[in-house]
């Protein structure tokens, strides 16, 4: 094995840690392959990655964790967050929450004054050094206020960033600068949900489209260079928190958006409405993005509502395969589900049992609370899911990256390796609830301290 020397900067502690003072560098040396630090031929833009379906497409990269460890190349110091990074170009974009005033109080039945700053930053993908941030004032009062949710989308130079108060800005990838910005409480008079604006951003040929809220505008669709309002489309008394996707189904590419009473489909160039199904999650959190496999649609959220809905083949419609029951299906939350040769894969909300379940009968095949290290039910219990090839990457909420199978007949635990130490509370325990980036054969990972590069290289 050769050994390579990598400069790495040393991380502080606490979520309001400022990254201006002078980085302490020391020699570290750590077993890896040159071929860790090359630029990937495909990058992860954007939130679950290029095509916003959680698989990757990198080859090279280890199938068992050495008994050492992965290496880490990097660890930078941030603030709070549940936002993961994305990375394109040989840069990483996050953003993060410096607490200047408040206590940080969890509780999911009420808003949290803060005061403090919200930030985008851009970091060396190589060195994880800091190259420029863009910095705001923004006092916050919503729940479970660590910090901004969204996944920046960087997109033909530019980079999407939406905040957990409704601000979007339109940055230079390169330099930082703004470009244009929005504020969807001013703007459009949206209320702010009680758990921040989660929907990250979409890019769809000259359109940034973007779950808003206020009347008329449950969604937006802006120029993506300008700024300016192409169109909108919705009511409903909150936006949610679920992202928006672009599917093709009869005949059509499809805008798919779940708002707190309804699932919908517009078309995607002029916001018309194709379709609209009744979806009412409890506490208004539609959240897990609807995913399309083959003819049919998965939509899961709180409360045991969910279910399978065949598309039309001759034009926009569905038609529904089932609904869901306390005995059927799985019910993600904070992540959303990965489908592969006609079973669902995902985290349940209520217990955190990673599941298998049929998506043509919502039967259940198998569960696990392995993958995101518990030994009972957890309330809200958090994994996220990336395929690569004929593996799976869990990033559970305790930090840990697990290589496994997943199939018709149970989860196979194939490898596992502690990535960062869990940060945010969460109903009395310490979590990671950011999806983590995979790029450059290396794994991305965020907590409310710092962000960290980890090689998977073979």
């Amino acid at each position: 094995m050769r050994y390579l020397l990598l400069l790495v900067a040393v991380v502080g502690c606490g979520p309001v840690a400022n990254e201006m003072s002078p980085p302490v560098k020391i020699a570290a040396t750590v077993p890896i392959t040159p071929v860790a630090l090359e630029r990937a031929t495909s990058d992860w833009p954007q939130w679950m990655g290029p095509t916003r379906d959680g698989v990757w497409n990198e080859t090279g990269l280890v199938d068992k964790f050495p008994e050492n460890g992965l290496p880490v190349l990097w660890r930078t110091k941030i603030g709070g967050g549940y936002g993961g990074p994305a990375v394109a170009g040989g840069r990483v974009y996050v953003m993060d929450y410096l607490r200047k005033d408040g206590d940080l109080k969890n509780d999911p039945g009420s808003r949290n004054e803060l005061k403090g700053t919200e930030r985008v930053l851009c970091l060396d993908a190589q060195s994880g050094a800091i190259l420029w941030k863009h910095e705001y004032d923004c006092p916050y009062a919503i729940s479970y206020a660590n910090g901004p949710r969204c996944t920046p989308t960087v997109h033909d130079g530019n980079v999407y960033a939406l905040g957990a108060e409704g601000n979007l800005n339109c940055l230079d990838a390169a330099k930082g600068t703004v470009i244009w910005s929005k504020s969807f409480q001013k703007d459009y008079q949206a209320p702010s949900p009680i758990w921040g604006f989660s929907s990250h951003p979409l890019v769809d040929g000259n359109k940034l489209i973007c779950l808003v809220g206020g009347k008329g505008s449950v969604v937006v669709a802006f120029d993506k260079d300008t700024g300016k309002e192409l169109w909108k489309a919705l009511d409903a008394p909150h936006a949610g928190y679920a992202p928006a996707n672009i599917i093709t189904a009869g005949g059509k590419r499809q805008l798919i958006v779940w708002h707190p009473e309804s699932l919908n489909s517009l078309n995607p160039e002029t916001g018309e409405v194709y379709w609209t199904e009744p979806l009412v999650p409890q506490y208004e959190m539609s959240v897990s993005a609807p995913v399309k496999h083959g003819d049919y649609l998965y939509v899961s959220g709180i409360g045991d509502v969910g279910g399978v809905w065949k598309l039309d083949r001759d034009k926009p419609g569905i038609s529904e395969v089932w609904i869901g029951d306390n005995k059927t299906a799985v019910y993600t939350c904070n992540s959303t589900p990965l489908i592969e040769n006609g079973v669902v894969f995902g985290f349940d909300c209520r217990g955190g049992q990673l599941r298998g379940v049929d998506l043509l009968n919502g039967k259940r095949l198998w569960e696990s609370l392995v993958p995101i290290s518990a030994t009972r039910r957890t309330n809200h219990g958090t994994g996220f899911i990336v395929k690569n090839g004929d593996h799976y990457y869990l990033f559970g909420e305790q930090g840990d990256l697990v290589i496994a199978k997943l199939n018709r007949e149970g989860f196979e635990e194939l490898s596992r390796f502690h990535v960062i130490k869990p940060t945010s509370e969460a109903f009395g325990r310490e979590v990671v609830w950011s999806h983590p980036a995979f790029a450059n054969k290396c794994l991305f990972a965020r907590n409310d301290e710092e962000i960290v590069c980890v090689s998977l290289a073979r």
